[in-house]
């Protein structure tokens, strides 16, 4: 049996991760209180920021910039998005 936790995204019981997902006491706390499915949905959101804001890993504000919007979107509060992503149809 997976393991559980209470998402802080999505205020239920679901799937947790497998490990956590960066070192330190963050990673834990990450690991502690974001499910499997929040974390995939902020990945392919942190990929388009990535992408379209052109932000690079290796510059310490785009890595702050980016922890900043991470936390935002896990506490269902507003956060940035790619502009004109246009999702595709199903």
């Amino acid at each position: 049996m997976s393991r559980t936790v209470f998402c802080r995204k999505y205020q239920e019981e679901l799937e947790g991760l497998d490990f956590p997902p960066m070192p330190g006491k963050k990673g834990q706390e990450l690991y502690d209180t974001v499910s499997k499915k929040a974390w995939q949905e902020w990945q392919q959101q942190q990929t388009m920021l990535i992408n379209e804001k052109h932000l690079s890993m290796m510059d310490p504000n785009s890595r702050k910039y980016l922890q900043a919007q991470m936390e935002r979107f896990l506490d269902n509060e507003p956060f940035d998005k790619a502009e004109g992503y246009v999702p595709p149809e199903q």
